[in-house]
């Protein structure tokens, strides 16, 4: 099993910058990637940015590319989400999330942070 907790989220006015934090504990050892997602009133979770764990290759959604930024701490497993430039339609619920290599798919979720981004 793995455990995730995720902060960093809050009020930021467009324009602005806000960094979030993923702490995984438990079997981190097979983690073959982590990602973020978010999930916005009325809409369903979508994926944001991925890192995998070994080599730090990074993909993103189109909507987020030049804007946010995913990388990792692997002594810390901890994975992190720079959003700058944020905009209101980015206002959602941001979760993060782990791949074992045993499945290479999402399996394990935090309980999310709250990004509110005001016009």
């Amino acid at each position: 099993q793995v455990q995730l907790v995720e902060s960093g989220g809050g009020l930021v006015q467009t324009g602005g910058s806000l960094r979030l934090s993923c702490a995984a504990s438990g079997r981190t050892s097979s983690t073959a990637a982590m990602g973020w997602f978010r999930q916005a009133p009325g809409k369903e979770r979508e994926f944001v940015a991925g890192i995998y764990w070994s080599g730090g290759r990074t993909y993103y959604a189109d909507s987020v590319k030049g804007r946010f930024t995913i990388s990792r701490d692997n002594a810390k497993n901890t994975v992190y989400l720079q959003m700058n430039s944020l905009k209101p339609e980015d206002t959602a619920v941001y979760y993060c999330a782990v791949a074992p290599a045993s499945s290479r798919a999402y399996d394990y979720w935090g309980n999310g942070t709250l990004v509110t981004v005001s016009s």
